[in-house]
């Protein structure tokens, strides 16, 4: 019988305090059958992606544990970043890994929107696979929908977006220019919400800290647009405008199968290693 294994990525508006950030870690660790595979923070987007994997049960609790230190620790009335945002754990999915569906992961994804709002009293709305439309994230960050569960906003912690959605790759891409314009016209172009790669959310953003432009995507599919071929289609356009590639990185993990077709291609890594192949990290062939 294959292994019951559960993956939540979490996403914290936090990157720059490293006590909250060891804080959040600490939570995680100290719940028994869940393993932290992987902590990303960045100053500039103000935030911080963990990924947790495990049996259901305790994963679930781990991000609730998680959850808790946010609302104590994070107040989104001092916070200022680049990432859009609308709460301290800002957007919390649950992936489905080996033994457990889709249908299981939503429903986990609601038990724990429940019990955000009965602890915490965080109101959460649902998105991708655990709201009966499917709803988008971006939908929820344009404003004007009610919480699915609880009401208003918490005056410190804002609101949470709780989830079930399959494997989703965080992959930025930054550009040897400080022009934000180059970036947001590479991002206008790819992302599916306006016209361009199917499977690509996109932004265009400055990063003070690097002084450099950032191309920050999404890819929500990629076995419908893969890796190789986003990366390539960001170093067109870049080269069309003379900016060269300073370097890509990934945020959390990555299944190995999305990897294909890069093997030929130098992506500039700039924090890729065999760790942050998911499979690597959970003993999975």
């Amino acid at each position: 019988m294959a292994r019951r294994i559960v993956e939540a990525v979490p996403n914290f508006s936090e990157g720059r305090n490293a006590e909250t950030l060891d804080a959040l870690a600490v939570a995680v660790e100290g719940e028994p059958g869940a393993q932290l595979l992987d902590r990303t923070s960045d100053p500039d987007h103000h935030r911080s992606v963990l990924t947790i994997a495990g049996e259901p049960d305790a994963v679930e609790q781990a991000a609730l544990a998680a959850v808790r230190v946010a609302v104590e620790r994070i107040d989104l009335r001092m916070h200022s970043g680049v990432h859009p945002r609308i709460g301290a754990c800002d957007v919390l999915p649950f992936v489905p890994v080996s033994g457990v569906s889709m249908e299981d992961c939503a429903a986990i994804a609601h038990r724990v929107a429940a019990e955000i709002w009965e602890r915490f009293r965080v109101p959460t709305y649902f998105y991708e696979r655990a709201h009966p439309e499917r709803r988008k994230l971006e939908t929820i960050r344009n404003g004007g929908l009610a919480p699915d569960i609880g009401h208003g906003r918490h005056p410190t912690a804002g609101a949470t977006v709780v989830g079930a959605r399959p494997f989703l790759i965080a992959y930025n891409v930054n550009l040897k220019t400080s022009d934000v314009r180059v970036a947001r016209a590479i991002a206008r172009a790819i992302r599916e919400s306006s016209g361009g790669m199917p499977c690509v959310k996109a932004l265009g953003l400055y990063l003070a800290a690097r002084k450099q432009a950032q191309v920050s995507m999404n890819l929500t599919d990629f076995e419908i647009t893969p890796l190789a071929q986003v990366f390539a289609a960001v170093r067109g356009m870049a080269e069309e405008r003379e900016v060269e590639i300073a370097g890509s990185e990934l945020i959390g993990l990555i299944p190995r199968r999305a990897l294909a077709g890069t093997e030929s291609l130098d992506l500039r890594w700039e924090n890729f290693d065999d760790s942050k192949i998911l499979e690597n990290r959970l003993n999975l062939e």
